[in-house]
């Protein structure tokens, strides 16, 4: 006859083997029939501890950095307003990297992901699309992994975690700075004309 400590080891195996594929939401909701399921009215003290460090296991990573860890492309693509098709590919493998939830992220990318990202964050395709990981990789923003996966590279993940947006708060900062020299050179034609 089988231990029953054996047989709790090897339930506990078997759920977290069908959970771990699951989202949290789905893991959530399966905890949560299956605890009325079973009647489990005097676990259920327990239970929500269960759902609730299943719920939010799969996603310690994510939630320090706060908004970006839900953050939709197109939102991210706003927010860091790339200039150029290799300015691009370099947000879209950053966010497959680090800023999708955990089961999404990916360390390489290829054409398929670029054409993907590009569409569903609404920048234009660029017209010779093939060659785009490429001309990002000469740019310095890519090392290649191999077939037809390119892999970010610090100078690449640099340039979208702290490079951009380039020019965003510095263009108003700019203009700021303009309008001072003009206030000067008015200032400044001023007292020359009445020196004269």
């Amino acid at each position: 006859m089988a231990d029953p400590v054996d047989q709790e080891i090897d339930a506990i195996r078997v759920v977290l083997g069908a959970l771990t594929p699951l989202s949290e939401k789905a893991r959530v909701s399966v905890l949560a029939y299956v605890t009325q399921r079973l009647d489990l009215v005097s676990a259920s003290a327990s239970t929500p501890k269960v759902t609730a460090r299943t719920a939010t296991s799969p996603s310690p990573t994510p939630t320090p950095p706060g908004p970006a860890s839900a953050q939709h492309i197109k939102q991210f693509k706003e927010e860091k307003r790339p200039r150029s098709d290799n300015e691009m590919a370099a947000l879209v493998a950053y966010y497959l990297g680090n800023v999708v939830s955990p089961e999404q992220r990916k360390a390489t990318v290829n054409i398929k992901d670029i054409e993907t990202y590009f569409k569903i964050a609404e920048f234009p395709l660029p017209q010779q699309l093939r060659v785009t990981l490429p001309n990002a990789k000469n740019a310095g923003y890519f090392d290649l992994a191999g077939d037809g996966e390119y892999k970010l590279n610090a100078v690449g993940h640099n340039l979208v975690a702290h490079s951009m947006p380039r020019g965003g708060l510095t263009t108003s900062a700019k203009a700021g700075a303009r309008a001072k020299r003009t206030a000067r050179k008015r200032t400044g034609t001023g007292n020359r004309r009445t020196s004269r």
